[in-house]
């Protein structure tokens, strides 16, 4: 019948016959007659779950000849299913097909799991993998990033240092007291790290102080030494138009750009009267600011703007006086007290200095700093102990050229 319905089905008259059967060949069902002989059916029924406890093991049990053993043998036999003798036949055939489906559903699961240990293993590895791999990329990266970087700075110093040579080509055609950049630059460098200002805006804008004079490089000799107070409505025109043009040749170097705009607005005005955009208050960047300060507090002193030379404690009251109407008023400040508390732009060491004219000049005072004649020769040099034969000799050298020195001498 079994054999009718699709089970194949092995035949053993005792326990131990069973078991050698077993030995033999898989066996997926047990049906056991808790009456068996020889090895007693519980006893068979746990030496089979221990041997082999994937298979099904069902029990025929005789209510009438031993119910007790019948129990002992399905708790020590793992027994699935037991069937009452006399048994019904359909009912004996679904109990076989109900064992089976779940015996081929528990492989089944079993085999899912094992699928996902070995996946589970396989991801571990791969994920291991992956990590070295992402490690050694994010190396290449970083080298590579590095390698990009360093290309990057050394041809920005390139740009730099070209657009600076540039820039000194005009220097060289000014007189020593007309040659502004380094005392510009050194009060920009000063401020920002007085302030703490952010690093790029204090490299752009040290690029800016040393090349805001770019667009006066096609100038005749004549308006690069005449105050910007005395020019005439040609040239004052011309004058207007250096910052743009400033702007113009920096911005063919991609790496200036930022500075360029620095240097466009530097002559704007907090009012808005100044040039080339007219530009008011807060609309003018901060770098311009900044710079206009700097460039109009050296080149007063210098004879640049009005047609003397502004003393530098004149020139700082000037600043203070213009602040709201062509400084920002807090820039203003802030700048006058740098002047005034360290003096980046006297170079001197962190030395205290005043600036004196000089019929104020005491003899034994010691000079801060180089002293030209207006034709770029050197009078007096830094560090010069003044006697009245040397001051004296300022005096007539003024009388010639007929306009005032600027005196800095350390402070005893």
């Amino acid at each position: 019948m079994a054999e009718q319905v699709g089970f194949h089905v092995l035949r053993a008259v005792s326990m131990k016959d069973a078991v050698a059967t077993l030995e033999l060949e898989p066996v997926d069902l047990v049906l056991c007659d808790a009456s068996t002989s020889g090895h007693d059916g519980h006893t068979g029924l746990g030496l089979i779950q221990a041997r082999w406890p994937d298979s099904i093991r069902l029990l025929l049990i005789d209510v009438a000849t031993g119910l007790d053993e019948a129990l002992r043998t399905i708790d020590e036999g793992g027994v699935y299913g037991c069937i009452l003798k006399p048994w019904d036949a359909d009912r004996l055939r679904r109990l076989l097909r109900r064992s089976l489906e779940e015996l081929g559903a528990r492989r089944e699961r079993l085999q899912h799991e094992a699928s996902l240990q070995v996946q589970n293993e396989n991801l571990l590895a791969l994920n291991t993998t992956l990590e070295q791999r992402i490690e050694a990329t994010q190396q290449e990266l970083k080298q590579t990033s590095d390698m990009l970087e360093k290309a990057y700075d050394e041809l920005l110093h390139i740009h730099v240092t070209t657009a600076r040579v540039i820039a000194d080509l005009l220097q060289q055609r000014l007189p020593r007291h007309l040659q502004t950049n380094d005392q510009v630059s050194a009060l920009i460098t000063a401020f920002c790290e007085t302030h703490a200002l952010d690093h790029t805006l204090q490299h752009d804008l040290e690029l800016a102080a040393a090349l805001y004079n770019m667009g006066k490089l096609t100038w005749d000799d004549h308006l690069l030494v005449t105050p910007s107070e005395q020019l005439s409505a040609q040239e004052r025109t011309t004058y207007q138009s250096y910052p743009a043009s400033s702007e113009s040749h920096l911005m063919a170097m991609a790496q200036l750009k930022r500075a360029a705009k620095i240097v466009r607005h530097h002559r704007e005005r907090w009012n808005g009267s100044g040039f080339p955009d007219r530009l008011e208050g807060n609309a003018i960047p901060y770098g311009s600011r900044l710079l206009g300060l700097a460039v109009d507090f050296i080149e007063l002193q210098r004879g640049m703007v009005l047609p003397r030379e502004v003393p530098r404690p004149q020139a700082l009251a000037l600043l203070r006086k213009f602040a709201g109407r062509i400084y920002d008023p807090d820039l203003c400040h802030d700048f006058v007290k740098l002047c005034v508390e360290k003096a980046p732009d006297l170079q001197t060491g962190g030395k205290a200095v005043i600036s004196l004219e000089t019929s104020q000049v005491k003899p034994g005072m010691i000079l801060a700093q180089d002293i030209y004649s207006a034709s770029g020769m050197l009078l007096l040099h830094e560090g010069k102990r003044l006697d009245k034969h040397l001051m004296e000799k300022l005096k007539n050298f003024e009388e010639i050229e007929g306009r005032n020195y600027t005196v800095l001498v350390y402070r005893s």
